[in-house]
């Protein structure tokens, strides 16, 4: 290598970008399907929607009722400022037919039961490091089985309100605006198997507060297109408390685009659920690698400059010139 190529392939070196705090990925990291939130954003200036459309039998034992509901669930998703941050909107919006066998009467329902706003921000992620999560290149197994240290997540918070607009059935009585606080895990158990893990804690302030919990297992198959998913979620307050069971598919159609469809089912008999959900996650993908010169990078974010490297390229330039002049 003569002076001017090292020159340049220093000069490279030094711009390549810094993904050791990166977010983004080439394939779309959706949400869905599920209810589960992922520790990781999307991206800086990525734009992501994630809908799906539901069908639920609900039937209420102690009130002898029973309700069909039709709705859907979306989330937008928007990587703002930096990779560790998203802004973030929930909604779920449904119709309810609810029949009251002892009156012989029934109603219709139609409102938000979920409708909220918040920012996601990531505080730790385990595979910050490459250079602690570099692969076995002499070990299949090493890198593929469990080890102890996958069960180290990435965490991240959650801030934002839910908002209860006009008389919503579904919540009467609650404030317009209300806070609501969470946290996101996520672990990698092996190249196939993904933890994650939420806590969050709703409507804060009013005389209903709740806390929720979901954890949830994603597996993805030989083809890396498909993966199944298996996860369960609580609910515990004065107004409703269950645990719901879920377990479906996703395909990635391509890399900005994803279906899905799960099913699942509740545990208790006031009401009893059981549900269908078919969805889909796209997104619009103006993400740009930002260069970061080496002086502004932390030591070792992009491996290390060995002190040989420089001497090397001087010894092969100065073989080369005696060669020239014997």
């Amino acid at each position: 290598m003569d002076s001017l190529s090292f020159k340049k392939t220093l000069f490279l070196f030094c711009l390549i970008p810094v993904f050791a705090s990166a977010q983004y990925t080439d394939v779309i990291n959706s949400n869905r399907p599920g209810r589960a939130v992922s520790a990781f954003a999307v991206g800086r200036n990525v734009v992501q929607l994630e809908m799906g459309l539901l069908y639920e039998q609900q039937d209420d034992a102690s009130l002898n009722s029973d309700s069909n509901i039709f709705g859907s669930d979306i989330a937008l998703r928007y990587g703002l400022l930096f990779e560790t941050l998203e802004l973030v909107y929930e909604g779920s919006f449904i119709s309810q037919n609810i029949t009251f066998v002892d009156l012989g009467t029934s109603e219709r329902r139609t409102d938000f039961s979920r409708n909220r706003l918040g920012l996601k921000f990531l505080v730790f992620d385990p595979f910050k490091d490459p250079e602690k999560n570099k692969p076995n290149l002499y070990s299949w197994r090493a890198n593929n089985v469990f080890q102890l240290k996958n069960l180290i997540p990435a965490v991240s918070v959650y801030a934002g309100a839910t908002f209860t607009l006009g008389e919503n059935p579904f919540y009467p009585g609650d404030g317009t605006v209300t806070p609501r606080v969470g946290v996101a895990t996520q672990s990698r158990l092996s190249p196939r198997f993904v933890l994650i893990s939420n806590v969050a804690y709703d409507r804060i302030g009013t005389d209903f507060p709740q806390w929720s919990y979901a954890m949830s297992v994603t597996h993805s198959f030989r083809d890396p297109k498909w993966s199944v998913f298996l996860e369960g979620q609580g609910f515990s307050g004065d107004r409703y408390s269950d645990i719901l069971l879920r377990t479906g598919v996703a395909y990635l159609i391509s890399p900005n685009f994803q279906a899905d469809f799960h099913l699942g089912s509740g545990f208790k008999n006031d009401p009893s659920r059981i549900f269908t959900v078919l969805g889909f996650s796209y997104r619009l993908d103006f993400h740009k690698d930002k260069l970061v010169p080496i002086s502004s990078q932390k030591s070792g974010q992009n491996g290390k400059i060995k002190k040989s490297t420089a001497k090397k390229s001087r010894k092969k330039k100065k073989r080369k010139k005696d060669k020239l002049d014997f």
